[in-house]
C-alpha cells in the first residue's frame, strides 16, 4: 500500500484549501509545534512537520522548551497557544520526558485546535462518531484502508497495541466501520493464534518484528504502524508480504499518512475558526 502517493494527494488538497483561506481572509492557517528538550528523533519529526507545513502553505510557529520545563509551565504555554487567535492548530511533540504529566499537558490544548487528536474530547468524538479531530496515525490508517477499498464490514480486525493516540483510537474507528475488533498488547496470551484469525492486522506495539509473517492469514490486510531503529516495523515484512493481500511498507506506508492528516486537519481547523465554508 503506497502511503507516500496517497499522502501527496491529501497534502495537495490541503494546500489548495490553505491557499483559498489565505486569499479570502488574509490569514494563513498556522500550526504551533511545542517540543520539550532535545530528543533527536523528536527534533527531526518537528523539523519534518514544519517543512511539510511550509510546502502546503501552512505557517508554523515552533516553541522549543528546555528539558527542565515543568508540567505547569508547559500547560501555561499550551493554554496560551489555545487562546491565541492567530494559531489554528496546536501540536505537542511527545514523548515529553518522564517528569511531565503528559495527559495534563494534552488536556491544556483546546479541542478545536487539537489537530493531532490527543485530547480526551477528541478520543470521545472518535469513539462516538461525532465531528472532531482524529488522532493522525489512526486517521491516516483509515484513509489508506478506504483508498484501497478494504471493506471492513464484519471483518475480524486485530489491533496490537493500546496507546492512547494509536491503538485505542484506531480500534474505535475500525469498530465504527463495522469491523469486529480485538485489542492485543504485550501481555496478550497466545498472540500468534489471535493474529492468525485476523482479516485486518494493525500492528502498533512499537516492538520490532513482533508480528511473525507466518501468522498472517493468507489474503489478510496488514497495516504496520511500528517505527523501530533501522526502519524496521512491528511486522516481519519479508514473510508477511508473501501472504498478505495488502501490506504497508516501513518506511513509505503509515508514516507519510500521519503527517498528511495533521496538515489536512490544521487547514480544516483554520477554516472552522475563520468561519469559512469550503466549496
Amino acid at each position: 500500500m503506497d502511503g507516500t502517493g496517497l499522502a501527496t494527494c491529501i497534502v495537495e488538497e490541503a494546500a489548495a484549501k490553505a491557499a483559498e483561506i489565505s486569499q479570502r481572509t488574509g490569514a494563513a492557517p498556522c500550526l504551533a509545534t511545542v517540543l520539550v528538550g532535545e530528543d533527536p528523533a523528536s527534533v527531526t519529526y518537528v523539523r519534518m512537520k514544519r517543512a511539510r507545513c511550509a510546502k502546503a502553505g501552512i505557517q508554523s510557529r515552533h516553541i522549543g522548551l528546555p528539558a527542565a520545563t515543568t508540567t505547569a509551565e508547559l500547560i501555561d504555554i499550551l493554554a496560551g497557544l489555545s487562546g491565541d487567535p492567530e494559531v489554528h492548530g496546536v501540536l505537542l511533540q511527545h514523548p515529553c520526558g518522564p517528569h511531565i504529566d503528559e495527559r495534563a499537558a494534552f488536556e491544556a490544548i483546546a479541542p478545536e485546535k487539537d489537530v493531532d487528536g490527543v485530547t480526551m474530547r477528541s478520543f470521545a468524538t472518535m469513539s462516538f462518531g461525532l465531528p472532531g479531530f482524529v488522532s493522525c496515525t489512526p486517521g491516516g490508517i483509515m484513509r489508506l484502508l478506504e483508498a484501497y477499498d478494504v471493506d471492513l464490514t464484519g471483518k475480524q480486525a486485530v489491533v496490537v497495541g493500546r496507546s492512547a493516540i494509536l491503538g485505542k483510537p484506531v480500534g474505535m474507528l475500525l469498530l465504527a466501520k463495522d469491523a469486529t475488533v480485538t485489542y492485543c498488547h504485550s501481555r496478550t496470551a497466545d498472540l500468534s493464534r489471535i493474529v492468525q484469525e485476523a482479516d485486518v492486522v494493525v500492528a502498533a506495539a512499537g516492538r520490532p518484528r513482533l508480528i511473525r509473517g507466518e501468522d498472517i492469514k493468507p489474503g489478510a490486510v496488514v497495516i504496520d504502524a511500528g517505527y523501530n531503529p533501522g526502519n524496521v516495523g512491528d511486522v516481519d515484512f519479508d514473510t508477511a508480504r508473501t501472504r498478505a493481500r495488502l501490506i504497508t511498507p516501513v518506511p513509505g506506508g503509515v508514516g507519510p499518512m500521519t503527517i498528511a492528516v495533521l496538515l489536512a486537519q490544521t487547514v480544516n481547523a483554520a477554516a472552522n475558526q475563520l468561519g469559512i465554508q469550503h466549496h
